[in-house]
């Protein structure tokens, strides 16, 4: 009786040990702003000799200046890799921008172009992977072999992010999205607008107060849209200038995915509002430090 106390006491160390662990890699990766859009510094009032709160110094879009106001501390993913299937490369779109930005937090990106990778080579790339990033085109090239590969991927709590653009450029978007979590998206919206916070007076923008909104208040909805189609599963995270979704979040059962209709917006009119830091931001919740613990 007593070796079966001592080693359910020991389990529960263990047990205890791995979630401080957890939250302190969640800790040590994210900065302090984590989850907030607003961000605001104490300052002291000369006048009236208390101490009060004021927003934080704003770019010229009206987002936090300042890395330190991303999701994520500069480096935190140093020696984690992104792997990209990157198979709409047409006017001009090279990801050079977004790698750039990637790297900032310490991100690496092995990128395949205009075709797919056996399913053998896919996997080999994914076990050395983080998360994966699709960047679809207008013809269906994933064949159900590379589709298993990746749902095993993300079934074993690895970020995916599904990248469409206006129709008919989201075939393979269409075709994983379905696969992993019954996800779809349709249409062409002219947008090349920025937007704001929604609440309940707005129809668009930016959902409050979620990780991967950390320190944005403004962004670029892109060029060109595909609408994100109702789903049970997924979760609103940026309504267009029209109202509709152009981009949502899975999180269930420990696993995350972002389904984007705006992939436009990684290569057209970068330096609008917040895409860059939208774009650290999204890595890092797909890192799934809270599941993984980081590893």
């Amino acid at each position: 009786m007593k070796n079966i106390l001592k080693f359910t006491s020991i389990i529960l160390i263990i047990i205890i040990s791995a979630s401080f662990l957890n939250a302190q890699n969640v800790q040590n990766a994210y900065n302090e702003c984590a989850g907030s859009n607003v961000i605001k510094k104490k300052r002291y009032n000369k006048i009236s000799k208390t101490e009060d709160y004021v927003e934080v110094e704003a770019d010229g879009y009206g987002n936090a200046d300042g890395n330190q106001y991303d999701l994520a501390v500069d480096g935190a993913f140093e020696g984690q890799t992104v792997t990209v299937l990157h198979l709409y490369t047409g006017e001009g779109f090279d990801f050079k921008l977004p790698e750039a930005a990637l790297k900032e937090k310490g991100f690496s990106v092995y990128r395949y172009l205009n075709a797919p990778p056996s399913p053998e080579e896919l996997k080999e790339s994914l076990d050395k992977s983080c998360q994966f990033w699709l960047l679809s085109s207008n013809v269906q090239m994933l064949t159900d072999e590379h589709v298993k590969v990746i749902k095993e991927f993300f079934d074993a709590g690895h970020g995916v992010y599904i990248w469409g653009e206006n129709e008919p450029y989201y075939a393979d978007a269409n075709y994983l999205a379905n696969a992993l979590f019954g996800g779809e998206m349709l249409g062409n919206y002219h947008g090349n607008q920025v937007v704001g916070l929604k609440d309940k007076e707005t129809n668009s923008g930016l959902i409050k107060n979620h990780l991967i909104t950390t320190g944005l208040q403004f962004v670029y909805e892109g060029t060109t849209i595909a609408t994100i189609q109702d789903n049970q599963m997924l979760k609103p995270l940026i309504y267009n200038s029209e109202g509709n979704i152009v981009a949502a979040t899975y999180e269930s059962n420990g696993k995350r995915a972002i389904l984007d209709g705006g992939f436009t917006r990684l290569f057209m009119s970068w330096d609008e509002a917040g895409t860059g830091r939208y774009v650290k931001n999204a890595a890092a919740w797909l890192v799934n430090l809270e599941e993984l613990g980081g590893k």
